[in-house]
């Protein structure tokens, strides 16, 4: 009879653990993550930059060989010319980062943050840590940086076109969507400045300027759907959606964390302001976006381009594909209806 009664005792033990794995395997599989699932990378099959102007707009990568048209090459080898050009074009792989566009003084640089994701010991809540990212020269990295010169010869008026997106060529993803293009003014020199001494050596001392682009920000996928409410209590759209406010990571958080969702001002901050909303009254079509006024002369301009975590749009089911990131610049006067 004991040993009958122990015999259930352990099956009863074993039904109820395997219960239990079960039900964690549940909650774990019900979960919508703001960041990707950790160790998860937005693995990427072609990642591409291409920047382009209209005419009597120059651009250049190292302030001496100006250009109408710039691509990832030219990137990647202005250190030829601009050698103190930290240019940085991920190769293949990029994973979602944070920022509440704050300005590292030593630098110059734009503040970057890599965000991992972990249960709560005992619960399902998700917990938040982030660790800021140190932009290097070269194919390695997480998000994309580098710098552009733009020249002029008078005070001009510059617009992102409608030419410009963030597309991906794989049909079965969408990160897309979770993509982001920021402009971080460093400086400008008057025209005839040394490139090398003056020119290349701008630097941005603080955030004044930043303006951050979110392309496809009235799209979203089911599961962003779902992940916008389950996550956020936001309540949004697939198609014709408002553009969804959201909080970048400013400040990096340790163990054990923040909840993923949070507005803790210590280590977030709301991202309005920095946003590029609506096209101008006045503008000679409605798909333009105005980001800067130039000066007469050489300005510089250091490029951010990533999947920003904070999204909605950055869950799991987005990972993979091949982002395209496209810019095409136009001054007013350059400017043309394009509907």
């Amino acid at each position: 009879m004991k040993k009958g009664e122990q015999n259930k005792k352990k099956k009863r033990k074993i039904l109820l653990s395997l219960l239990l794995i079960l039900f964690i395997g549940v909650v774990l599989t019900a979960s919508t993550y703001t960041w990707f699932t950790a160790n998860r990378i937005v693995s990427v099959d072609e990642l591409d930059v291409n920047v382009s102007t209209s005419a009597g707009l120059q651009i250049s990568v190292d302030a001496k060989n100006w250009k109408t048209t710039v691509n990832k090459n030219d990137i990647n080898t202005a250190g030829t010319t601009y050698q103190t050009a930290v240019n940085q074009v991920p190769a293949q792989s990029i994973e979602p980062m944070s920022t509440a566009a704050e300005i590292d003084t030593g630098t110059g640089f734009m503040k970057m943050f890599k965000g991992t994701l972990a249960s709560q010991e005992g619960s399902d809540t998700l917990m938040l840590t982030a660790d800021q990212e140190t932009e290097t020269a070269g194919s390695t990295g997480n998000f994309i940086a580098f710098d552009l010169f733009f020249q002029v010869n008078t005070e001009t008026p510059i617009y992102l076109t409608s030419g410009s997106n963030v597309v991906n060529g794989d049909t079965n993803t969408a990160i897309q969507n979770a993509a982001r293009v920021a402009f971080v003014p460093q400086g400008h020199a008057d025209a005839g400045s040394d490139p090398e001494d003056v020119i290349q050596l701008l630097k941005a001392t603080d955030n004044t300027g930043i303006k951050i682009w979110e392309p496809n920000n009235d799209v979203h996928t089911a599961a962003a759907v779902q992940n916008a409410q389950s996550t956020y209590q936001i309540t949004t759209q697939q198609t014709g959606a408002t553009p969804i406010s959201y909080y970048g990571v400013k400040a990096d958080i340790a163990d054990p964390g923040v909840v993923a969702n949070s507005t803790d001002s210590t280590y977030f901050a709301q991202m309005d302001s920095f946003i590029l909303g609506s096209p101008q009254a006045g503008i000679p079509t409605t798909q333009y976006l105005s980001l800067f006024t130039l000066e007469p002369g050489v300005t510089k301009v250091r490029v951010y381009m990533w999947v920003e975590g904070q999204d909605v749009d950055c869950e799991n089911n987005a990972s993979g594909g091949d982002l395209l990131f496209n810019l095409e610049f136009s001054s007013m006067e350059n400017a043309t209806d394009t509907n």
